[in-house]
């Protein structure tokens, strides 16, 4: 996979890469490499998964062998990450039709940043989204949430899911779960009314030390 020289080793990176499963995984290291080289604070996990979601979309919905790049740039208080390809087709991940068709790739990185969106080019598309720097337990806990709502919404009746937007699913999957756990909790002879305090405490500390 070749690597582009940086415009500002500091600031920005350029990764052009083809688009087949095996240079996804060098792409995903080239990426790690970089944000450690940078002492970047930001946490690499979470910025390997983004990428691997963005450039394994490109192998699915591009196809496979097309090139793309990949842009690094730390902005401020913030990660930016961008892939570049040259479809004009731009990802609609809100709709429930579309994650039975691409699965929990964006809505992962939905997840994981605290912002995200796809624009036309002058050759294609872009796919972007930024991640907050210093903020890798947050990341984590959303990460963790996301694939639990989505393995809990599995086993639920998918008739019943058709004509809601993805988000609005997840939403309700959210409270039928914290409902489910109350109920265990209360067979086991915990109040849930204490869970729930406890719960909220922990998330209280947390995003005030965020």
């Amino acid at each position: 996979m070749p690597v582009s020289g940086t415009t500002d080793p500091r600031l920005r990176c350029v990764l052009p890469f083809e688009a087949v499963p095996g240079e996804v995984v060098l792409l995903r290291r080239a990426a790690a490499r970089q944000l450690v080289r940078w002492g970047m604070p930001v946490a690499v996990d979470e910025a390997e998964v983004i990428v691997t979601e963005l450039a394994t979309n490109v192998v699915k919905h591009v196809g496979e062998g097309a090139l793309a790049t990949l842009v690094l740039e730390w902005r401020g208080d913030r990660l930016r990450l961008e892939v570049h390809d040259r479809s004009p087709a731009l990802p609609s991940p809100r709709t429930a039709e579309c994650y039975e068709e691409c699965g929990r790739g964006l809505h992962l990185v939905a997840g994981l940043a605290i912002d995200w969106g796809a624009v036309l080019t002058a050759i294609g598309k872009a796919v972007w989204c930024e991640m907050p720097l210093s903020a890798r337990r947050g990341c984590r806990r959303i990460q963790r949430a996301v694939e639990v709502l989505e393995s809990y919404q599995s086993v639920g009746n998918h008739a019943s899911r058709q004509g809601r937007t993805r988000d609005a699913g997840l939403e309700e999957s959210a409270v039928e779960l914290i409902a489910d756990l109350l109920h265990w909790t209360a067979a086991r002879g915990h109040d849930p009314d204490d869970i729930l305090d406890r719960a909220q405490m922990h998330y209280e500390a947390e995003a005030d030390a965020a």
